[in-house]
């Protein structure tokens, strides 16, 4: 009888989201015997976190269009997909036209470099690599057509210890300036993301990639300011976010350790919201990170985690 309600209710929602272009709401989609499951407060977040494919797998189905509709109706109000390079023409388009109708907005996908390895990077100014960058900046042009996107992750690779750091810096900048150029003529942004994952990656610091910023000096180049990784990184969260706020385009969120939801480690989310909300920051903010908890009660909870983290006014 379980299997037979649920697989009902995720008919329901299916084809009742969206009604007469109004939202139906989530306690009404997700109503059952389980108190877990009704939303005491769906109504939009203050700041728009943006959910990835995968993330409501249990309380809307796998697939990510379904996902996209559950996010809205328990007041998400913005998407970012890492691999939405690696979809079809099709399936980008479809996703484009499902946030625009829903009032949604596309956070960032990947630059990515079609499976070269991290190591080929721009720190060694290879001429083949500077090329196929370009490409993929053209290619990555018509990916945020489809999309509605206006930012994109892009990630230097690694040290080449065969150069001198300076004169991998200049082959950092050189490499980037030819990305710029590509997007600051379609109104697009390039976000540098300083990571934590490797002392090998080139870029680590919010301070290395503000000077990055201002050398290439272009509205195409901005930073993505990831907390996850600058708290393993720097710490000090909050000053180093008005050090580097005139050149922070995007941010992303991860607790640590463990790099899942709010709440679930040592960051003060709240405060962090509330001083970037009071700085004016209306742009996205990425859910990169996992969920500490399992199945349905887990993705319950990170939601419930949000709720709590977004309640700063």
């Amino acid at each position: 009888m379980t299997n037979y309600l649920n697989m009902e209710r995720r008919k329901f929602m299916q084809q009742s989201l969206l009604v007469g272009g109004s939202i139906i709401t989530a306690s009404n989609v997700m109503a059952s015997n389980k108190p877990s499951d009704r939303w005491e407060d769906n109504t939009a977040f203050h700041c728009k976190y943006a959910i990835h494919d995968g993330m409501f797998n249990n309380l809307a189905g796998r697939d990510f269009i379904e996902q996209i509709k559950f996010a809205h109706s328990v007041g998400f109000r913005a998407m970012e997909d890492n691999g939405m390079m690696d979809r079809t023409p099709a399936e980008q388009q479809k996703i484009g036209d499902t946030m625009a109708k829903l009032g949604m907005d596309m956070g960032v996908f990947v630059i990515n470099y079609d499976n070269w390895p991290l190591s080929v990077s721009m720190t060694s100014g290879d001429k083949t690599w500077r090329e196929k960058f370009v490409s993929r900046c053209k290619m990555a042009v018509e990916v945020a057509k489809r999309t509605n996107t206006k930012y994109m992750t892009v990630v230097p690779g690694n040290y080449d210890h065969s150069k001198s750091l300076d004169f991998q810096l200049a082959n950092v900048i050189d490499t980037l300036r030819m990305g710029t150029d590509i997007l600051e003529k379609a109104n697009l942004v390039m976000v540098l993301e300083p990571l934590s994952d490797t002392p090998e990656l080139f870029l680590r610091r919010s301070d290395q990639s503000y000077a990055l910023c201002k050398a290439i000096n272009s509205p195409a180049c901005k930073i993505l300011f990831d907390m996850y990784h600058m708290q393993r990184n720097q710490g000090d969260m909050i000053p180093n976010i008005d050090k580097a706020w005139d050149e922070i385009g995007y941010f992303q969120i991860g607790d640590n350790p463990g790099r899942n939801e709010p709440g679930t480690g040592e960051i003060n989310y709240k405060n962090i919201f509330k001083h970037i909300h009071a700085k004016g920051y209306k742009g996205v903010l990425g859910m990169e990170h996992g969920i500490a908890g399992q199945g349905r009660e887990g993705e319950i909870a990170l939601i419930k985690a949000y709720r709590e983290a977004d309640s700063f006014m």
